[in-house]
């Protein structure tokens, strides 16, 4: 609320703000001086207010699905002791792993096209693991050859405040609860789920599909469904057909690679670029599809392939795309999705929560 009672005791923001953007600049300049002198073939992190930060739960990242089970049986120190006896044992890919692949040829592409520039991908590994377990996680990043600078290690803390910190874009945790206080505090964020299936991912471009409603866009026609009922939610795009709907909670992460493909068109490389979207909606194209289209074009974003299902299984068609990740914000899709082999992330945003069966 607004009334917090402690409004008298609080500095005033502006010189608080100035000496904390002063320290922040000290610290870059410190961490930028120390880069430079490093004889290192690795690109330094960007400036996260120039870069697209990506945030990655280690559950998110690696496959720690033993690890948790003894960590929920037997406690935290039993899970530190496994962790440290395990350190030189690497880690196997998670859900994100090559979502985080995919990002990484994507800057490895923009670094040669643009090598000054600083607006790309920059991974983020925000866990809320003891400091204790970094050494694991550290040894089976620089196994893979990831490119993942930043750590933050919270020690059981929320992440939020690191998130805000770091102007971050996406956040990708295994753990329901935090996306849920993520996604409370504005910022973009998905549950990730495991594939139940072994695919093969593109190595060469990053795909990323997105459902529409209560994702890119609001939960407005959601919520027109569940009262009205279709024939009142078909009538109602059709009479709204030309007032954009409401943006949605990950709008700026599609416009976050919309910015980076146009970098690439730049370059005359369009029929080459390693970045492509997709919307895989449950609308049909003849009674809904034109408003959804003519709200991207309002927003000045083009995605690269729009598939109106008309409420035909989504699975199918993703099985086709083979996305590095699928955001939807029904359960319902995200299991159909995962059935098949689709590393689906769920976005607990609007209406379809209310009515999620426990």
């Amino acid at each position: 609320g607004t009334m917090s009672g402690s409004g008298s005791e609080e500095p005033q923001p502006s010189q608080e703000a100035e000496d904390g953007q002063q320290e922040a600049e000290q610290d870059w300049a410190a961490a930028k001086a120390f880069y430079d002198n490093l004889v290192t073939k690795r690109p330094r992190p960007p400036k996260p207010q120039n870069a697209i930060t990506v945030a990655v739960s280690s559950r998110a990242l690696f496959n720690l699905v033993e690890e948790r089970r003894i960590y929920e049986e037997q406690g935290l120190e039993k899970y530190v002791e496994y962790q440290q006896n395990n350190e030189n044992v690497t880690l196997k890919p998670g859900p994100a792993f090559y979502f985080v692949k995919a990002l990484e040829h994507v800057n490895a592409r923009l670094l040669e096209l643009y090598p000054d520039d600083e607006e790309r991908f920059d991974i983020v590994l925000m866990t809320n693991n003891h400091a204790q377990v970094g050494v694991r996680l550290i040894n089976s990043i620089n196994h893979y050859g990831l490119t993942i600078e930043r750590f933050c290690m919270t020690g059981g803390e929320s992440p939020i405040g690191y998130l805000t910190a770091y102007l971050t874009n996406l956040y990708l945790s295994a753990d329901s609860e935090k996306v849920q206080e993520a996604i409370e505090a504005g910022i973009a964020s998905a549950t990730m789920f495991t594939a139940n299936k072994d695919v093969a991912y593109s190595d060469t471009q990053l795909r990323v599909a997105f459902d529409g409603d209560a994702v890119i866009f609001s939960d407005e026609s959601e919520q027109i469904v569940k009262e009205h009922g279709l024939d009142r939610f078909f009538e109602h795009e059709q009479l709204h057909e030309n007032k954009p709907l409401a943006q949605g909670p990950l709008k700026g992460f599609l416009e976050d690679l919309g910015k980076l493909q146009k970098k690439f068109y730049a370059r005359n490389e369009r029929l080459n670029c390693p970045i492509r979207t997709y919307l895989v909606t449950a609308r049909s194209a003849a009674s809904s599809g034109a408003r959804v289209l003519k709200t991207l074009r309002s927003w000045g974003l083009e995605i690269d392939e729009a598939l109106f299902l008309a409420g035909a299984p989504k699975g199918p068609i993703l099985v086709k795309i083979r996305p590095h990740i699928f955001f939807d914000d029904q359960m319902f899709h995200i299991e159909g999705a995962q059935k098949l082999g689709t590393i689906a992330a769920h976005v607990p945003y609007g209406i379809a929560q209310k009515y999620r069966k426990s």
